[in-house]
C-alpha cells in the first residue's frame, strides 16, 4: 500500500492537499502545467494516466490488473502512473496512495473542449465525477485547443481563482465543476461566466475500409452541432470570449418525470 508522505507534512502546514489527474497522460503538457499552479496554493499529488486515456469516459479497470509506478517528473512532486483510465486513477488515488480524501481534486488541463455534450465523453470530467462520488470538491479544466503544444499560459489565472474559491466555500454535495477555458491569448478573454451545458450533438458517420487482408473496419468521424441558441450556455459563453464555469452532477435521475412515470399502469 502507498502513502504519501506530502499528505503528512501536508497536516503539519495545513495546506491543502490537492490530486491532481488527467486523461492525457501524465507526461502531458496540460496537466504540467496544472501541477505548476497547483504548486501554488498547496501540497500536490499526482496520479495519471501512464498514457492517454481521452473519452475513455467513466469507464474502469475490472478485467484486468492495475500498476501504479512512482515516477520523478518534477523533482518537487509526489507523482504517480497509473495503467488505468481516469476514474481508475482517483479510485487507487483515494483509497491506496493518499489513504484518504484530498481537500480537493482536479482533472486536466485537457487538450480540447469538453462543453456541452462532450462532458459525456469525457475522461478529464469522469476522473472529476469519480472523486465528486467520494465527497471531494472536484473541478474538471479544459482548453478549447486540441493541439499537443497548445499554449496553456493563458489558463493559469482562471485555473487559480476558481480552484482557491472551491477551495474557500466549497461546493454543494454531488456537484462538480466543469471548466472550459477559450483558446485565446489573456488579454481577449472576457472573463468567467457560470452556465447550464448547451444542447447539442455529434452528427457522426462511420467512415468505411478494408485492411489489406480484406477485412472492414471503420473510423468514427462527424461534426459537432450546436442546437441551442440561448445565451446562457457554456458554448455561447466560449464563442464569445468567456471561461465557462458549468455545475454537473452524477445523479441522472430526471426527477421532472418522476410524477409522469407514476401516473401510467405500471401495476395492472
Amino acid at each position: 500500500m502507498y502513502f504519501s508522505g506530502l499528505y503528512k507534512n501536508c497536516s503539519m502546514k495545513k495546506k491543502p492537499l490537492i490530486l491532481v489527474t488527467n486523461d492525457d497522460g501524465i507526461t502531458a503538457p496540460g496537466i504540467r502545467t496544472l501541477i505548476d499552479v497547483m504548486k501554488t496554493i498547496g501540497h500536490v499529488v499526482v496520479v495519471a494516466p501512464d498514457s492517454p486515456q481521452s473519452a475513455m469516459g467513466h469507464a474502469i479497470t475490472i478485467n484486468s490488473t492495475l500498476y501504479v509506478e512512482q515516477v520523478h517528473i518534477d523533482k518537487d512532486i509526489e507523482e504517480y502512473s497509473c495503467s488505468g483510465t481516469p476514474a481508475d486513477c482517483v479510485k487507487l488515488a483515494v483509497k491506496q496512495i493518499l489513504g484518504k480524501r484530498p481537500d480537493i481534486c482536479v482533472s486536466g488541463i485537457n487538450h480540447g473542449s469538453n462543453s456541452s455534450i462532450n462532458v459525456i465523453y469525457s475522461g478529464t470530467m469522469s476522473a472529476a465525477l469519480e472523486a465528486g462520488i467520494e465527497g471531494i470538491p472536484a473541478i474538471g479544466f479544459s482548453l478549447c485547443d486540441y493541439n499537443w503544444n497548445a499554449n496553456f499560459e493563458a489558463c493559469k489565472t482562471y485555473v487559480k481563482t476558481i480552484v482557491e474559491n472551491v477551495l474557500e466555500h466549497s461546493l454543494p454535495q454531488g456537484v462538480v465543476l466543469n471548466v472550459n477555458i477559450p483558446d485565446l491569448p489573456k488579454k481577449d478573454i472576457q472573463g468567467i461566466k457560470v452556465c447550464r451545458q448547451a444542447k447539442a450533438n455529434w452528427e457522426e458517420e462511420f467512415d468505411k475500409r478494408q485492411n489489406p487482408q480484406g477485412r472492414d473496419y471503420y473510423w468514427l468521424t462527424g461534426k459537432f452541432v450546436n442546437l441551442d441558441q440561448g445565451e446562457d450556455t457554456d458554448e455561447w459563453a466560449l464563442e464569445n470570449g468567456y471561461v465557462s464555469v458549468v455545475p454537473v452532477q452524477f445523479d441522472l435521475t430526471a426527477h421532472h418525470c418522476i410524477q409522469n412515470l407514476n401516473s401510467w399502469n405500471l401495476n395492472d
